[in-house]
């Protein structure tokens, strides 16, 4: 069966730059909200840029909680970028609390900022590798990746972290719990070591 990368469109977030990210290393992926591809998929991938509560408030809205949850369930492999990392957790503190997927217990808070920390993290900043997801294959600690982000994640068990990154203090840059790995950063606006992850995790499908 043909390998199926689907990109969720929820109405938020780089879609198209995520899709020209996986064309440029030789995978096909189709933008989409229809739950019947969803669940048709070999792949699910949920980037994202804004909001916790907008983002499950659109998810909502265009019924893709449930073919979302029920393909993660299924151990489809999935790649969170940026919101699509915060959503995996109980609740985010942003603007008031909003819960999450609750794929993670957790919470996502907010960086508080100080004079050489200043929020949203915004720029280039390297991860430390704690556990070497498969899409982490070529890529080291001290490797740079591309932020923007006011919020961070806190996970309840800490064996589902896969990377940290200092800014002011070290925070989680991205998680890996079985079928499931998402980063703060985005690896489609990372240039060469970004592609490489999307690569990465498109040949990791089986």
């Amino acid at each position: 069966m043909r390998t199926r990368i689907v990109i969720i469109d929820y109405g938020m977030g780089n879609l198209r730059n995520i899709q020209k990210g996986f064309e440029q290393v030789g995978f096909e992926a189709t933008v989409t909200r229809s739950k019947r591809e969803i669940d048709q998929a070999s792949a699910i991938v949920l980037p994202g840029v804004g909001a916790f509560r907008d983002c499950m408030k659109n998810l909502e809205r265009y019924g893709l909680i449930d073919p979302l949850v029920r393909s993660m369930e299924k151990g489809k492999p999935y790649l969170g970028i940026c919101l699509g990392l915060q959503i995996l957790f109980s609740e985010s503190e942003e603007f008031g609390s909003s819960a999450g997927l609750d794929m993670i217990q957790g919470k996502v808070i907010r960086f508080t900022p100080d004079r050489e920390h200043k929020v949203p993290h915004m720029g280039w900043n390297t991860i430390e590798i704690m556990r070497r997801a498969p899409a982490f294959a070529g890529i080291e600690s001290g490797d740079f990746f591309y932020f923007v982000h006011s919020y961070y994640v806190v996970p309840e068990e800490r064996e589902w972290i896969s990377s940290v990154t200092d800014y002011g203090k070290p925070f989680v840059s991205s998680i890996w719990k079985e079928n499931l790995f998402a980063t703060q950063f985005h690896p489609e606006k990372s240039q060469e070591k970004g592609l490489r992850i999307l690569k990465n995790f498109a040949v990791s499908i089986h």
